[in-house]
Parts: C-alpha cells; sequence; structure tokens
C-alpha cells in the first residue's frame, strides 16, 4: 500500500471536523470529534465578546489544530506574544493559556477602553491590563459554555495572569520546552480591521482527559470527584481521553423545561444541570471615550464625564450581555440595583 495513503483513523478525524492533528496515534478520531468542540467554543466566545466591544460585524473561524512541543509552538511566532495563563478551578486546576500576537492583543485592549481598533497603540501596561480583561472574559464565556458539555461540572478561571512574552517563551510556562501540548487556532476577523488569531493551548494529556469528561457526559455518566494530586499543575491522565468510553447507552437530545414552568412532582428540570453555574453580573453606570494622553493625565480629583444623563437608568450585564435596566440604591452601606425594566430575551442571550 502507498504510503501517502490515509490510514482508517485518519480518514474519520477529517469527517469529525478534527482537522488534521498529525500523529494519529496521540489523538483519536473520537478526542479529535470532543477537541473540536472546544475549539467551537472558545471561538464563539471570542466572537460574542468582540463583537459586544467592536460594534461591528465579527467573523470568527477555527483552523486546523496541532499536537506539537511548546519549543515548536513557540517557533511559530516571529515577535513576542501576549499570553493569558489562567487554571481549571473545579477541574484540579489544569492549565490553559490563549496566546495571541502583540498586534491582536493591543487591538482588543484599544477595544475595551472604548477605541475602534484601527490605530494600534503603543505597549504599555495600561493596554496589556485591557487586553488581560477582554480575554477574561472570553474564557469566563467559554468555561459556562464547556460546564453544559461536562454534565453540568462547575468551571471557574482560577489564577489569572498575562504578561508579554520573553525569550525562550512557554504558552504553558509550568510546562517543560519538550512537553507536548495541543494548540488550537481561531482566527478573528472584524470588519476594517487586520484579522489577528487567538490560540487556546493546553497540556496534550489534559486535552485527552477533557475530551474523555465530555465523551463521558455525552454517555450520561456522572464526572468522578478529581483525585488529590501532589502537582495539581500537572497533567497525569485522570481517566479520560486515553480510556475505552464504556459501553453504549441510550443517547438523545436532552429536552429542556420552558424557563418559567414548573418541574412538577419533585423532579428536577435539566435546567438545573446548569442553575448553580456561576455568572459575572456587572451594573454599567456609562462610559467616556478618552485618548491615551488623557488617560494618562488624570489625577486624583479628576471628573470623567460619562455618556448618561444623571438620573437615566444604568445597565445590568450578565457575562457582559445587557440584560435589563434598573436604579442604583443603597443597601446599609452598600450599593445595590434596583431592576426597573427587563430586556426581552436578554437573560436567554447571556445564559448561551
Amino acid at each position: 500500500m502507498p504510503d501517502d495513503l490515509l490510514s482508517p483513523d485518519e480518514i474519520n478525524a477529517l469527517l469529525s471536523g478534527g482537522g488534521d492533528f498529525g500523529d494519529t496515534d496521540e489523538i483519536s478520531a473520537s478526542d479529535a470529534e470532543q477537541l473540536a468542540k472546544v475549539s467551537d467554543t472558545f471561538a464563539n466566545a471570542e466572537n460574542s465578546v468582540i463583537n459586544m466591544l467592536a460594534g461591528k460585524n465579527v467573523t470568527t473561524s477555527v483552523g486546523s489544530p496541532e499536537v506539537l512541543t511548546q519549543e515548536d509552538f513557540s517557533g511559530k511566532f516571529e515577535d513576542l506574544p501576549f499570553l493569558f495563563s489562567t487554571t481549571f478551578g473545579g477541574m484540579d486546576d489544569r492549565p490553559l493559556a490563549l496566546v495571541v500576537d502583540q498586534k491582536g492583543a493591543l487591538t482588543l485592549a484599544d477595544l475595551m477602553m472604548g477605541g475602534g481598533g484601527a490605530d494600534i497603540p503603543e505597549p504599555s501596561d495600561l493596554y496589556w491590563n485591557a487586553a488581560q480583561e477582554g480575554l477574561s472574559q472570553v474564557v469566563g464565556s467559554a468555561f459556562t459554555s464547556l460546564s453544559g458539555l461536562l454534565a453540568g461540572r462547575r468551571l471557574m478561571p482560577e489564577n489569572t495572569t498575562s504578561a508579554l512574552g520573553e525569550d525562550q517563551w512557554r504558552a504553558l510556562s509550568l510546562e517543560p520546552a519538550d512537553a507536548k501540548i495541543w494548540a488550537s487556532p481561531v482566527n478573528v476577523v472584524i470588519d476594517g480591521l487586520k484579522p489577528f488569531n487567538i490560540w487556546t493551548c493546553m497540556t496534550l494529556d489534559n486535552a485527552l482527559d477533557i475530551a474523555g469528561f465530555m465523551r463521558d457526559a455525552l454517555e450520561g455518566k456522572k464526572p468522578q470527584p478529581e483525585a488529590s494530586n501532589n502537582n495539581p499543575m500537572g497533567g497525569g491522565n485522570m481517566g479520560g481521553g486515553r480510556q475505552n468510553a464504556g459501553p453504549a447507552v441510550d443517547v438523545r437530545p436532552a429536552a429542556f423545561q420552558p424557563l418559567g414552568g414548573s418541574g412538577g412532582g419533585g423532579t428536577p428540570s435539566p435546567i438545573d444541570l446548569i442553575a448553580d453555574i456561576p455568572v459575572r453580573v456587572t451594573v454599567e453606570l456609562g462610559k467616556a471615550r478618552k485618548s491615551v494622553s488623557e488617560i494618562l493625565a488624570l489625577t486624583a480629583g479628576a471628573v470623567v464625564e460619562l455618556d448618561k444623563m444623571a438620573g437615566e437608568p444604568v445597565d445590568i450585564l450578565v457575562n457582559g450581555k445587557l440584560i435589563a435596566h434598573g436604579e442604583v440604591v443603597v443597601i446599609d452601606e452598600n450599593f445595590g440595583v434596583r431592576i426597573t425594566d427587563i430586556i426581552p430575551g436578554g437573560a436567554a442571550r447571556a445564559a448561551s
């Protein structure tokens, strides 16, 4: 048989949309199918967050994931990239990194600060912090969606840091240069702006574990408690991607009750599976657009004029999506907000 013919596993991986992973002994067709869902989840989160920030048409598309060493991955970048690092809180603090080239990170930062993204600002701590906040919103949105693919397993970003890469940088700083990682690129295209990629990176072992957890969730298996680990940042296999999926079970689409309906008879509604997933609630008093020089000129006692009139209702956002309007109140010594108007469909969009 000619050496250039595809093997059955390679054909299945391509048909499942898993992309070209090179060594099919490490990524099976089943693993590739589940990891493609992870890639799509991050692409959707990036589309949602950046669309909200830019106010323009945003298109995100998943490229071909790769399995390669950290050293080889670093060699893909001509300039030092921006590194966003976090861990899967609720899943043994497995490490995760988002890697963006400098121009892409500065574009995101400019959008975070109310700019149009067309004029790339000079790098500074102010803009790197803004880029971290933007990527933090992406990860928060992606984790919420991943919880639904993991049978309601509660996920929270923890141990979050960010920095511009230095010489001999690694996507996952606590893993050695020869460690194999799963790296999935998402191409971000914003109308009128230069496209850029955001790479999602995990150790190969952790990626296989997550694929296994997702497969178990699809088959109706409950997630097992995480075993104690003397090295919580490591990528030891926890019974996920490298093990057989187990006997076949009856799998059917979930039938969710209407959000306002009654469960009846004491039986929990399927929505209960995600009811405890935490979301970020933000009350926005108003916005202002300033130049970098105006920001740097701010001093104690300076007044920033917002785009809202006194007495106007404030915006209430969940995971960055507007769901309601309200008015600010004081409860004992704390601020609060009284909801005055619900945006139709806002809660459903925020939960999606």
